[in-house]
């Protein structure tokens, strides 16, 4: 018998919905690159169901203890007191989602002598100590692709949220107002603009392509060059680095991983380095960019605005300087977390428990680290420094 501990956000302050907005969710065969969606042998819930928070717990109950199998499931995750730091020493299983993350450092892994997988039901799994993964034979695994969509759409409509100034313009409505000078003061087209995005992995090239229909002029840089048909495809200019990137944009959009190479890459001599008035949005990790930073250069002008839903730590505190600095436009992490990138990310972490409780193989793609070592998308995406966290 396993034990599968299970961190998930709180449930909805009113309670669980009892209908939803949509009578199910389009049927979707494949990805963009033609990887087939999650394909577990069965699911226990109903795709457009609330899945993610503790009462839906991924689904997986009956599956799990059906085969004898326990489950704990809590949103209590942080510090020495926490539900998750007493029942980690027994947990074989560890899933957590990027949203509300359950920080598996490498103190925290070596309280766990069953640990065996760690598990992230979404992408990015940087909450947990690679090298401490790596060191202590733990799987990493996450499900690849399931949300690059979700988020993709998300950093578009912030984009167009902050340079058309679509937020302060709906609080005029609520407010009973019809400034329409206060509105358009800060409103801009897109059209025109040079837009750049740091990666242009799933998430990033997914961002490009719903881009190219606005006529803006493109620009991107990876650490793996895009082949010429796609650069050719969507006329872009390819830079060998953020800091060569950032000056030459007036939209800035981070799809990158966090890794040693990108924390705190946005500092206050980058973000000097760009268009007075450039917009900078980030939906990978709040630890790509320096916190306080941001917050000068949005005071000074330098950003005419920023938009993310990513934050360190996560939940972030009530007195978090974004949540108060001019010009923004953050949310919560939601991006990767809709209903539709719900059911995605469920299925295939039952799909992943599937083959691990029965002792087979996982799909490369999902892995992130397995027997001793960097694999799959982990050694695509990071590198043996990462585990540093």
């Amino acid at each position: 018998m396993a034990t599968i501990l299970c961190v998930l956000y709180d449930d909805p302050v009113g309670g669980r919905p009892a209908i939803y907005a949509r009578d199910g969710l389009p049927h979707l065969e494949n990805y963009p690159d033609g990887q087939t969606l999650p394909t577990p042998s069965a699911i226990d819930f109903t795709p457009g169901e609330l899945l993610g928070s503790v009462s839906g717990e991924l689904g997986l109950r009956r599956f799990l203890e059906d085969r004898g199998h326990a489950l704990i499931v809590t949103s209590d995750k942080d510090g020495a007191g926490s539900e998750f730091e007493r029942r980690l020493p027994e947990a074989d299983v560890v899933i957590s989602q990027p949203f509300w993350p359950a920080y598996l450092t490498a103190e925290r892994i070596a309280k766990a002598p069953n640990l065996k997988l760690a598990l992230t039901a979404g992408i990015g799994s940087d909450h947990v100590d690679l090298d401490a993964a790596i060191e202590h034979g733990v799987t990493v695994a996450e499900v690849t692709y399931c949300n690059s969509i979700s988020v993709a759409e998300h950093v578009v409509m912030m984009i167009l949220s902050l340079v058309r100034n679509y937020l302060p313009a709906h609080q005029w409505v609520l407010d009973g107002g019809w400034n329409i000078a206060d509105c358009v003061a800060r409103a801009y087209d897109v059209e025109g603009m040079d837009v750049g995005t740091v990666a242009a992995g799933r998430i990033g090239l997914a961002v490009l392509r719903r881009l190219a229909p606005f006529d803006v002029r493109l620009h991107y840089t990876d650490r793996h060059r895009l082949p010429a048909e796609v650069e050719q495809e969507l006329n872009l200019t390819y830079h060998p680095d953020a800091r060569s990137m950032a000056p030459q944009c007036d939209v800035v959009t981070i799809n990158a991983p966090l890794h040693h190479e990108t924390r705190n890459l946005f500092d206050d001599d980058l973000l000097a380095s760009m268009r007075r008035g450039a917009y900078l949005i980030n939906t990978a990790r709040g630890l790509i960019v320096d916190r306080d930073a941001i917050v000068r250069a949005l005071e000074s002008g330098r950003l005419a605005g920023y938009a993310g839903d990513v934050w360190y730590p996560q939940p972030a505190p009530a007195d978090h300087p974004w949540r108060s600095m001019p010009h923004h436009g953050m949310t919560p992490h939601i991006s990767g977390s809709t209903l539709s990138a719900q059911a995605r990310y469920a299925a295939g972490t039952r799909e992943i428990l599937e083959a691990f409780l029965s002792g087979g193989p996982i799909r490369e793609e999902y892995l992130i680290v397995d027997g001793g070592r960097l694999a799959g998308t982990g050694a695509h995406s990071y590198s043996a420094k990462d585990g540093d966290r």
